[in-house]
């Protein structure tokens, strides 16, 4: 690259970001995408929860090693099977100098379990995330109880992806001032939003200092944190090599090299919680025949995309879930590359000369996918790809839509919880609300039922691995991988580390 092209570059990025200038107490993201809103109850979106997480606390969270912690609360107990008591933390302070009380606590729970309690009849899209709470009671001045339906052993592994708000605050803006203003608990505070350019806060000073088990406890390292909302590959990793951002996320595998040659910046990973797969349309008249769903599983390799497409930055996968997640089984029968093979089970299947289909799929996986169907060519499997807007593609695909007539949907579903109850159920149980395949299945239906309420760690382990081997075996989806997130950083950003569940936690960043 020669200096007037480094000069544009170097422009163009200055001019797209806020004028201030960089220094030793702000911190500058580049983003993929703006919050859809600041309300922590009304979206079910992980960059959105990303930026809120920095200005809002939960009544627990995930050390770096995704071990669940107290952070509001000081502590927890299961009363029994369908009860947890949380002790609630004494001299949190809001953002506008209120104290957090168990008031807060219950009015924010309920603002996310009650229907209707968002106003105007709205529920909370949040909801189904704390599954089959009943209510919740305050049960002294420091303790707060929730009551389930049915015994969830996962309640406390879902907690921490729900921010706490003022109840005082809430009621004073409404549900729709909360979609741009912010009165949380967190390191952060709101200065301004800029939509769809940038989002600026700046430190809480009177913040309680997070939680006593995530060193250091305190309040923020640096004065200011701006997240700048950069969609486009190009400008992210050019504001980075340029000096312009200290952190960008999703850092495509082919830019890699570069950001590792730059020599003020690196580049870091942490095993996702993301599992990609490709759903088969079992409605259709090829899919709903097992031979050719086996057909396709030995017709892709897997592992050559990961090698040379996402430059190694994932996990092969053999089942749903993550090798990190509970109850994960190592030993799955892998579905091996094997043209012939994939060949004569389409013969077998009426197929002789091979299939055509069609992959649905997002832009942003345009080259993945068109490497998928490139392989799957060799066995006589001639798919055509079709990129598609999010929103138009996944109501094609929505389990409501009897009038699907796609093949395969190259997509993926996250799992910030390691939890197979978060991420089985919704694209496994029948009708579940990511069950882009169609698939039914009764005894897989009936295992994901008692794993959700079966209290012994080890028996409930072996019936969602029970319910892995059975769709294994069945391949309502081909399994693929759960890609690493990449992030391009600054060498001049110290104490922070990526974590699985996606979020940038600022709170214990630093810049010399």
């Amino acid at each position: 690259m020669g200096n007037f092209q480094r000069f544009l570059i170097t422009t163009a990025v200055a001019l797209i970001l806020p004028a201030t200038s960089l220094s030793a107490s702000e911190i500058r993201v580049g983003f993929t995408a703006d919050a859809l809103t600041l309300d922590p109850a009304n979206h079910r979106n992980r960059e959105t929860e990303t930026i809120i997480r920095n200005m809002h606390d939960g009544l627990l969270t995930r050390d770096p090693d995704m071990k669940v912690v107290p952070e509001i609360a000081k502590s927890w107990t299961q009363t029994s099977p369908t009860a947890f008591e949380f002790k609630i933390r004494q001299g949190i302070k809001f953002h506008d100098g209120s104290d957090l009380t168990v008031e807060d606590v219950k009015f924010t729970l309920d603002r996310l379990t009650v229907e209707g309690a968002m106003g105007d009849g709205q529920t909370s899209p949040r909801k189904s995330l704390l599954g089959p709470v009943k209510d919740i009671e305050i049960v002294g001045d420091d303790t707060i109880r929730i009551n389930l339906n049915e015994p969830w052993p996962l309640l406390p592994a879902m907690l921490p992806f729900q921010e706490f708000v003022s109840k005082a605050f809430v009621e004073k803006v409404g549900t729709a001032g909360m979609a741009t203003a912010e009165n949380g608990a967190g390191p952060f505070k709101l200065v301004e939003w800029r939509k769809g350019d940038s989002i600026i806060m700046e430190r809480f000073d009177d913040y309680y200092g997070g939680s006593p088990d995530i060193a250091p406890v305190g309040k923020a390292c640096v004065d200011r944190v701006i997240f700048k909302i950069m969609p486009e590959t190009a400008s992210r990793v050019a504001a980075l090599l340029a000096g312009d951002v200290d952190i960008i996320n999703s850092l495509p595998p082919f830019s890699i090299a570069q950001v590792e040659q730059n020599p003020n910046t690196a580049v870091m990973t942490v095993n996702g919680t993301r599992s990609v797969f490709l759903a088969l349309n079992l409605k259709g008249d090829k899919f709903d025949d097992i031979k050719v769903r086996q057909a396709v599983a030995h017709a892709l390799d897997k592992q050559l995309i990961i090698d040379k497409i996402l430059g190694g930055n994932a996990v092969s996968i053999e089942g749903i879930l993550s090798p990190a997640a509970f109850a994960s089984t190592p030993d799955l029968p892998k579905h091996e590359y094997d043209p012939e093979k994939a060949k004569a089970l389409l013969a077998e299947a009426g197929f002789a000369d091979g299939i055509d289909i069609t992959i649905d799929a997002e832009g942003a996986d345009k080259d993945t996918v068109e490497a998928i169907a490139s392989v799957l060519a060799k066995s006589g499997i001639r798919a055509k790809v079709a990129i598609g807007e999010s929103a138009m593609i996944d109501a094609k695909w929505s389990p409501k839509n009897d009038k699907n007539d796609g093949d395969i949907y190259f997509t993926s579903w996250g799992n910030g919880s390691l939890d197979p109850f978060d991420i089985f159920v919704p694209t496994h149980y029948t009708m579940g609300r990511g069950n882009a395949s169609g698939y039914s299945n009764k005894e897989v239906d009936a295992l994901l039922d008692q794993g959700a309420i079966e209290l012994d760690p080890a028996k409930r382990a072996a019936l969602y691995q029970q319910a892995e081997a059975i769709v294994n075996a069945e391949l309502p989806y081909i399994y693929l991988w759960v890609p690493k997130d990449i992030y391009g950083v600054s060498k001049r950003l110290k104490g922070w580390k990526p974590s699985a569940d996606s979020r940038i936690n600022l709170h214990d960043a630093c810049v010399e």
